[in-house]
């Protein structure tokens, strides 16, 4: 048995969102400061600029993590390299590779609790079903997921993605039911939900953090002729096409 003090009932720390495994935390006030680096910690509180963690409770669901985002845990933990044998290290390096996301992410099970390390981006929670059973990432998004979703590299509709469109050739696609979770240099406040039913979404810059795995990803130019397109003045746009949801950030990713 293990009791915990001075987490969630520290008054200087806010449950921002709770949802299958995760729990999200926010530090009101950054306390560990130094006087040269307190002006900093000042204006940081005003813009909002704060630590946030993950608590993941692994009697709700073992879960999956980016590789190197252990801070500590407590209890029946367990941890694996979520490997089953060499065929699936294979496939996993090679779907590693395409997509820029690290090769092995380590499986926690057990039922006790397991804290991520702490991070200045904002950290979003969203639960797979509610994409359809299939939600497609951006590079650099995934933290963390319950382990009972399955991971999979989809690639772009045409090659053209990989160099005009500002976006990676493959992506980390994740599908079953079960709850992710993202970091985002944008909150969840300022981010774009578009539900699409049979349209289409086009986007000029690298905004998108997340769609239904049911649409169609190309990139396109944003006229029906080049000239159409150098008048316009935007070139090449992002394309999402059909019938899902896009989550898009109201400024190029960083």
């Amino acid at each position: 048995m293990y009791q915990i003090s001075n987490l969630l009932d520290n008054d200087d720390i806010l449950v921002t969102a709770s949802q299958g495994a995760f729990t999200v935390i926010e530090y009101k006030r950054d306390l560990s400061v130094s006087p040269q680096s307190a002006m900093n910690a000042y204006f940081c509180d005003a813009m909002n600029v704060r630590k946030r963690q993950v608590l993941c409770d692994l009697s709700k669901a073992p879960v999956t993590v980016q590789a190197g985002a252990m801070q500590w845990m407590v209890g029946n933990v367990n941890a694996t390299t979520g490997i089953k044998g060499v065929g699936d290290l294979l496939g996993k390096a090679v779907r590693g590779k395409a997509s820029g996301e690290s090769t092995i992410k380590p499986e926690y099970t057990g039922n006790g609790l397991l804290v991520l390390e702490p991070t200045y981006k904002y950290l979003l929670l969203l639960n797979v079903s509610d994409w359809g059973g299939s939600i497609v990432l951006e590079d650099g998004f995934f933290l963390a997921c319950e382990s009972n979703l399955r991971h999979k590299t989809v690639m772009r509709s045409n090659l053209s993605s990989a160099v005009a469109g500002g976006e990676g050739l493959f992506n980390l696609s994740l599908s079953g039911n079960g709850v992710v979770c993202l970091e985002s240099s944008s909150p969840k406040e300022e981010l774009i939900e578009i539900t699409l039913d049979n349209d289409v979404l086009k986007i000029d810059g690298n905004m998108a953090v997340a769609w239904s795995g049911s649409l169609d990803f190309t990139v396109e130019r944003s006229g029906k002729t080049l000239l159409g397109s150098a008048v316009s003045g935007e070139g090449l746009v992002n394309v999402f096409r059909g019938t899902g949801k896009v989550l898009m950030a109201p400024v190029d990713k960083v």
